[in-house]
């Protein structure tokens, strides 16, 4: 079951893009960056209209905590039709289930395919290798909101940083010239996979964790 937070004022047409935002205590903690993101996501073709990135803005901070009471530390679900219209929902949130580096590449290479229509991946591939962490994306690319804190914290830790569009590519075809493999998400954070974790991708999910927890005492 979900909760809509329009209260059912409309009904949506075809679904032409949906963004599925952690939340933390009926907070969604990354929401400038997450907000940055869908201002840059195209919708038919075209950027999405910037009056309907101030009205999620106004959404989130004046119904969010109402709407989230039955799930609080769920996902905040935002749908865009193909006509422009909108609505936002709030549903549980459920681990992934399946963290193996097939399994990590999979969802990366379909977020790459839902870019291709709304301009932005939802989810990245990033691996470690001689000590650089790297991600499928071009540098010219806008990237999601747990990318680009994700590619912050790097920076901060004095981690480099950098793009590869190929990355994950020649993982699909059986490179396996890095030490370590984690999945940036929108909903599910930092990812590690099973069979390819180590310490740099554990210490992002544990930094993004830390991020919720503290959005959970507040």
């Amino acid at each position: 079951m979900t909760q809509d937070l329009n209260m059912g004022a409309f009904r949506l047409g075809e679904p032409a893009l949906v963004c599925r935002w952690r939340l933390a205590n009926r907070k969604l903690p990354l929401q400038s960056r997450h907000l940055k993101a869908l201002s840059m996501r195209r919708v038919n073709g075209k950027r999405i209209d910037q009056n309907l990135v101030v009205w999620a803005r106004q959404h989130i901070e004046w119904t969010l905590e109402s709407g989230s009471s039955a799930y609080p530390n769920g996902v905040l679900m935002l749908i865009i039709d193909t006509d422009g219209q909108a609505a936002m929902t709030v549903g549980p949130f459920e681990p992934m289930r399946e963290t193996s580096l097939s399994c990590l590449v999979d969802r990366s290479r379909q977020a790459h395919e839902e870019a291709e229509r709304t301009g932005i991946a939802p989810e990245t591939l990033w691996l470690v290798r001689d000590g650089v962490l790297l991600f499928d994306e071009e540098s010219a690319t806008t990237i999601s909101g747990s990318a680009s804190l994700v590619e912050s914290l790097a920076h901060t830790l004095g981690m480099p940083v950098r793009r590869d569009p190929l990355l994950r590519v020649g993982v699909e075809q059986g490179s396996r010239d890095f030490e370590e493999a984690f999945l940036v998400s929108d909903e599910y954070g930092v990812v590690p996979s099973f069979d390819f974790g180590g310490p740099r991708g554990k210490r992002f999910a544990d930094g993004y964790e830390r991020l919720l927890a503290n959005e959970r005492k507040r």
